[in-house]
């Protein structure tokens, strides 16, 4: 059963964008119809019948257009599933993956009904200064983010999406049986 996914993101540098790419591609590997846009060029949904959203993290804060993304579809975002991510980190918090959610995405997962938060690891822009991202370059590479990881997240929402009724044929969209998600769900500030 096809679903049209939209994968939405706000990216400063384009890792960001990578990430975003990344997952639209397993979830069409996976069978799912995926799109990945930049969340400021998004105008409607409608045709989407759920959203992955993801955002930059950027001293603290999830980058604008994600914001804005979730601010100006939350009508239409609450009745579909949503899933969120952030990505930036870098070092060894990037690595372990165990990263809360800044405060304004656990706004937005709180108040849409997100299905779940994850954040993945960063990748400094090309010629990067300062302290953190020297440490990161001469420890770690130049690249935090855990591809392997990003795929088995898309492979969960997709497994995910295949599992539940279409829209108008048997109920709405978010009509599934919660023990039959694959992901659990849990709240950003959660410890497991």
């Amino acid at each position: 059963m096809t679903r049209t996914v939209l994968v939405a993101y706000g990216s400063k540098k384009g890792s960001t964008a990578e990430i975003a790419q990344f997952i639209a591609s397993i979830l069409r590997d996976e069978g799912v119809k995926a799109d990945a846009r930049p969340a400021a060029e998004v105008r409607d949904i409608r045709s989407y019948e759920a959203v992955v959203l993801g955002g930059a993290l950027r001293r603290g804060r999830w980058h604008r257009d994600a914001r804005r993304f979730a601010r100006r579809h939350r009508r239409a975002l609450a009745g579909r599933p949503l899933w969120l991510f952030s990505s930036g980190p870098l070092g060894p918090s990037a690595l372990e993956g165990d990263v809360p959610a800044v405060r304004g995405v656990h706004q937005v997962e709180r108040r849409l009904g997100a299905l779940e938060h994850i954040t993945f690891g960063g990748r400094p822009a090309d010629g990067a200064r300062g302290r953190i991202a020297r440490v990161v370059l001469e420890e770690d590479g130049d690249d935090c983010r855990d591809f392997k990881r990003i795929a088995l997240w898309a492979e969960c929402i997709a497994a995910y999406l295949t599992a539940i009724p279409r829209r108008g044929r048997t109920g709405p969209v978010g009509a599934v049986d919660r023990a039959a998600r694959p992901l659990p769900r849990r709240r950003s500030g959660d410890r497991r």
